[in-house]
């Protein structure tokens, strides 16, 4: 009974050693299949928490300095530096940020009109080097769907976005602030991709507000944008989606620390002979034109990843 009991025991640990010697392979395949997943969903979810940590901090600020202030006021510039500074070691250490053509932007007001990536995570990025280099607020035009998102509300006050209607847009250039707006907006940021194609639509708003108020357009675009942060391939019932609700349903990936720079280009100066559809194509090639200069298309993750180490930057 005893040798049959061995016996027994030995077939057992045969048949799982035979068992792991044909799904091992199979086992680690999945496993790091799941965990490359998970890597490319974590940092996107990580600007996500650290957006609303951004927020928590803002409101603990003003509960512990009794803050009631208008909140675009100087009163928020202390909170503003923190944030910016929050932000802008982020962008150092992840992607080596880098900001070029500050000298290219008016005194006064002004329009900014940039390329939207899957994640204006380099917006942000510019938004805090400009306060923390120049003490300068720049309000931001965003999409509706982005004051439908719950708890934000005092962190987009301070930081000076808005919805964007014509008479806001006028009154902020009026008062002497930078304005900026994608014109391609969400749609860009969901269908574009590593071909770095502008999609605008027929999207001049911004143009009739900048004739209106005798203002500069100025082009901005940052290099490796979409290496850093890319949508899924588009397919049509995402697109049909999205055209219907107006509603992001794509999640981004990535968040690999590619180089990011951003580049300010020559302003566009008011001109009172122009129609609004020439400055429109006047400010498409602009933003075009930086694309193509700084630019390698289509975008390669692995070449993004490799300028991190190169020490040369592509001339202005």
């Amino acid at each position: 009974m005893t040798n049959l009991s061995c016996l027994v025991h030995a077939l057992e640990e045969w048949a799982v050693v035979e068992f792991l010697k044909k799904y091992l392979f199979h086992v680690i395949i999945t496993s790091l299949t799941i965990s490359a997943i998970l890597v490319f969903f974590i940092v996107p979810l990580t600007i996500v928490f650290f957006i609303y940590l951004t927020n928590l901090l803002l409101l603990i600020h003003q509960r512990n300095n009794e803050v009631k202030a208008d909140p675009l006021s100087d009163v928020w510039d202390s909170a503003r530096k923190m944030i910016a500074t929050f932000w802008d070691t982020y962008a150092r250490i992840w992607h080596g940020y880098e900001l070029h053509g500050v000298e290219n932007l008016p005194e006064g007001p002004g329009i900014l009109v940039y390329y939207h990536g899957a994640i204006p995570i380099d917006y942000l990025y510019f938004l805090s080097r400009l306060f923390l280099w120049k003490k300068r607020l720049c309000l931001s035009v965003a999409d509706h769907f982005v004051f439908r998102l719950p708890g934000l509300k005092l962190l987009l006050r301070v930081t000076g976005v808005m919805p964007g209607t014509r008479e806001e847009c006028l009154a902020a250039l009026k008062k002497g602030y930078l304005v900026s707006i994608s014109p391609g907006g969400v749609r860009e940021a969901l269908f574009s991709d590593e071909s770095y194609q502008l999609m605008w639509g027929n999207r001049k708003g911004f143009a009739q507000v900048a004739l209106d108020a005798k203002v500069p357009i100025i082009p901005m675009y940052t290099q490796n944008v979409r290496e850093g942060y890319r949508m899924f391939k588009e397919r049509r019932c995402f697109r049909q989606l999205y055209e219907s609700t107006r509603l992001p349903f794509t999640p981004p990936y990535g968040g690999l620390p590619v180089k990011f720079r951003t580049y300010i280009g020559k302003p566009i100066p008011y001109d009172p002979n122009i129609t609004t559809e020439e400055l429109v194509e006047k400010t498409k090639t602009a933003v075009q034109a930086l694309i193509s200069k700084h630019q390698t298309i289509p975008g390669s993750i692995w070449k993004a990843l490799l300028e991190r180490f190169d020490k040369r930057r592509k001339s202005d």
